[in-house]
């Protein structure tokens, strides 16, 4: 596994990270445990979360369950690099989400009851609040760090004035503010190298993509289809944007076969190769899952190869960061 500094910090996670978001849901909790050990195995050491996974509200479930595979000890929780989130509803009452102090305060103490652990190493918003100043975020942000409980703060689902916005109240406090983005990033879709990529990289803060193969159309889907394989791009969304964009997927999948490689593993050696990439975000819902993702680490693809994916997924306008990419 190739590890890299998680933005301007010191601290080093590997490129890929496990997202944890199927793990009750989908996975069991013997299977999550399995895939969480193994990931240990391949020197996975950065694992992301939410209060909200589990989609159970207020209970945190995913929380819980990666709160049991470290109280198994062998030095886990030691090893793991460990990102949860606030933000989402976890109550009926109205302080019980948002970015207010309280409520920032609060789901920062249950997340630490439910994950057994005494601090959190990555922070993050799981979406902007419009209502609450900043003044007030970092103000709950540096007593969590100067408490220990937290020791990095990232942001998620933002656009690019908002860290702009972020980092200008943080320096007004001497505070590190963010140190990483986490946003929807892939071949298909593209809009963050406008503002979101560009804000960060001036900022200093890694970008975590989530959803690398966009809902599954990424890592082969059509061959899938054609051989009665079952995957998440057979239903719902997924099954609308596979009919929507076929055509585009029938070229993608031809082209990563001409490669000589699987869907997915270009799709998140793509991602890899983007600046300002950190780590994609995988979410395997089995050991089988994880152990194919790692081939894509070993993925080097030439100019020819992006200026390729490029013809078969355009950028957002001319391409690259605004306001060249719609001005000239």
């Amino acid at each position: 596994m190739e590890y890299t500094h998680l933005g301007r910090t010191g601290l080093s996670v590997s490129r890929l990270c496990l997202g944890t978001m199927n793990f009750g849901p989908q996975t069991d909790e013997p299977g999550s445990f399995a895939i969480m050990d193994r990931a240990l195995e391949h020197g996975i050491n950065f694992h992301d979360t939410a209060n909200v996974y589990g989609w159970q509200q207020g209970e945190g479930v995913t929380e819980q369950i990666i709160g049991r595979w470290y109280a198994q000890g062998g030095g886990r929780r030691d090893k793991v690099v460990l990102a949860t989130k606030v933000y989402g509803k976890m109550g009926d009452w109205p302080n019980e989400q948002g970015l207010s102090a309280r409520h920032i305060i609060r789901a920062c103490e249950d997340s630490l009851r439910r994950l057994q652990t005494d601090w959190i190493d990555l922070y993050q918003m799981h979406h902007v609040s419009r209502e609450t100043p900043w003044e007030e975020i970092w103000q709950a942000m540096e007593t969590l760090v100067a408490q220990g409980k937290v020791i990095y703060v990232g942001s998620s689902n933002f656009a690019g004035w908002h860290i702009a916005a972020a980092q200008e109240a943080a320096g007004r406090r001497n505070f590190l503010g963010l140190v990483a983005e986490q946003c929807i990033y892939n071949l298909m879709t593209r809009y963050v190298e406008l503002e979101v990529v560009p804000a960060a990289q001036h900022h200093g803060l890694g970008i975590i993509p989530w959803s690398p193969l966009h809902g599954g159309l990424l890592s082969g889907a059509i061959r899938k289809q054609s051989a009665g394989e079952k995957a998440r791009s057979a239903s719902g969304r997924s099954a609308d944007a596979l009919a929507k964009h076929r055509g585009t997927i029938e070229a993608y999948e031809k082209f990563c076969a001409e490669l000589g490689h699987d869907p997915a593993d270009v799709a998140l050696a793509w991602l890899l190769s983007r600046p300002g990439v950190t780590a994609p975000i995988i979410g395997p819902r089995t050991i089988e899952q994880l152990d194919g993702s790692l081939s894509a680490v070993d993925i080097t693809l030439d100019a020819g190869a992006l200026a390729r994916l490029d013809e078969i997924f355009p950028p957002v306008g001319n391409g690259g960061p605004g306001p060249e990419a719609w001005a000239w």
